[in-house]
């Protein structure tokens, strides 16, 4: 930021929190400190990020107050021509960036986007069969007898998705999850040697089960996925290929990942988050085919309530953002770090899943020092180092405790780190983990939470994170009077 730029937004903000003091006081001094804290450590989770000042600041105002069911021109509420216009700008960006021919920018969360894109797919999948069948012109024509009949034609709702402790996510058709439940599901995983994505085995799995949706993309896989051969895959069976991709979006938005990694010409339905790589507000969007266009556009009522105005604004401020030329420099970035910290962790011992990473995450697996995911999550954040345990492919210790810890580096690369820090993050973090011994239980057994920490190891990387992150000062320039 320019120093009038950051006088400005060090003004607003505090004012803002005079504002908010005035009311609740314990408010205004938690977001002061959430601003230090975040300061003060080393973000290594994979779906954080920092947000600009404009992407925040857009967040907080008026429009959070506005109703707004249904979709552009076509609302539920009167007075929604500015939401309107809101709307059309975040989906103009999200069309122009991913080269999408749709793009629906109101789900609250990633969770909500997948939900919106199963619940399209099986829509169009029930619905354009039905209205052929009738001559039917629009879905309000079906009768209770055609739903039934189109019911018993689909059989089972088949679900295949990357399981969880191979990569996928809870969203995949993890049993406890909803998709577990809307859909009778079965998962893919992958090699048990290499770690990587097996397609011929995949396509194995499709021609057995034949599933009426294929999911690609991960939470935790930290290699490249070829998104033609999926596609291939899911023709092969006549299945509708959905592609989650948002770990990843900031990589394909900024040209890290094209051709056969960019999964927006190769799936029908391409669902995301605006956070974490994208780097934009907490929020879900789908893209898609003009094919499907029809049935995500009803993603309200049939799946939201009233979007989130304010939050669709952000959106479209984040997405102008990523299509600036400085994105994509910031894109090439997160990758080359990923590579930076992978080699980091290798060239000291340490363990990671599949070898390494070719994407913005690596996964480490910390059963090598002996401990589980959760103790060395909290040695880590004993020390100032902020990641999340993460289950290893066959984890024996399942997916609370886990044997593996993930780090991103979409967020310390926001703050300008690069591949020194990042080889000495590398370095902190084996330190911590290599002083780090299991706790015992009450009864006197091995225990899977509790651990000792070396005395002093937690001060002395505190004290060599704050050497880096003074040199790249979070929002440089804010200050909060």
């Amino acid at each position: 930021m320019s120093d009038d730029l950051s006088r400005l937004t060090s003004s607003a903000y505090s004012q803002a929190l005079e504002v908010i003091a005035a009311v609740e006081p314990r408010i205004a001094e938690a977001t002061r400190q959430e601003l230090a804290d975040q300061r003060a450590s080393l973000k290594l989770i994979a779906s954080e990020n920092y947000a600009s000042p404009a992407v925040l600041m857009t967040m907080g105002t008026w429009f959070s107050d506005k109703y707004a069911e249904g979709t552009v021109g076509h609302r539920f509420y009167a007075g929604c021509q500015n939401v309107d216009t809101v709307e059309s700008l975040a989906a103009e960006h999200a069309r122009e960036l991913f080269g999408a021919e749709y793009a629906y920018v109101q789900p609250h969360s990633g969770i909500d986007a997948n939900l919106v894109a199963f619940w399209s797919i099986l829509a169009h999948r029930v619905e354009s069969p039905a209205l052929e069948r009738i001559g039917a012109k629009n879905v309000n024509e079906l009768t209770e007898a055609d739903w039934e009949s189109l019911r018993k034609e689909l059989g089972n709702q088949r679900l295949l998705g990357m399981s969880l402790d191979a990569g996928g996510h809870l969203t995949h058709g993890f049993r406890p999850n909803i998709s577990g439940k809307m859909f009778h599901q079965q998962q893919y995983g992958t090699d048990p040697v290499t770690g990587l994505l097996d397609y011929d085995a995949v396509a194995a799995k499709a021609r057995e089960f034949k599933p009426l949706v294929l999911v690609a993309g991960y939470s935790a896989y930290p290699r490249r996925v070829d998104f033609a051969k999926m596609r291939e895959i899911a023709d092969e069976v006549g299945a509708t290929l959905m592609v989650d991709m948002a770990h990843f979006a900031g990589l394909v938005a900024g040209k890290v990942f094209t051709g056969d990694e960019d999964p927006v010409p190769h799936a029908h339905v391409v669902t995301t988050t605006t956070h974490k790589s994208l780097r934009g507000p907490r929020g879900g969007m789908v893209l898609a085919t003009e094919e499907y266009a029809p049935s995500v556009d009803r993603g309200c009522p049939m799946v939201l309530g009233g979007p989130l105005s304010h939050v669709m604004a952000a959106k479209a401020v984040a997405l102008a953002e990523a299509r600036q030329d400085s994105f994509r420099t910031y894109a090439q970035k997160v990758a080359d770090n990923a590579q930076s910290l992978a080699q980091g962790f290798l060239s000291r011992g340490a363990n990671l899943v599949t070898g390494g990473t070719d994407n913005h995450l690596v996964l480490l697996d910390v059963s090598s020092f002996g401990l589980t995911g959760r103790q060395a999550e909290s040695a880590l954040l004993d020390a100032g180092v902020v990641t999340n345990r993460n289950s290893v492919p066959n984890d024996p210790n399942g997916a609370w405790y886990t044997s593996g810890v993930r780090l991103g580096t979409p967020a310390l690369t926001t703050r300008g780190f690069g591949h020194d820090e990042f080889d000495r993050v590398a370095e902190l973090i084996v330190d911590v983990l290599a002083n780090t011994q299991p706790g015992t239980t009450k009864a006197g057994g091995p225990s899977k939470a509790s651990y000792v920490l070396g005395d002093g190891v937690a001060d002395k990387v505190k004290s060599a994170s704050a050497e880096m992150l003074d040199k790249h000062p979070l929002y440089p320039g804010l200050e909060l009077s």
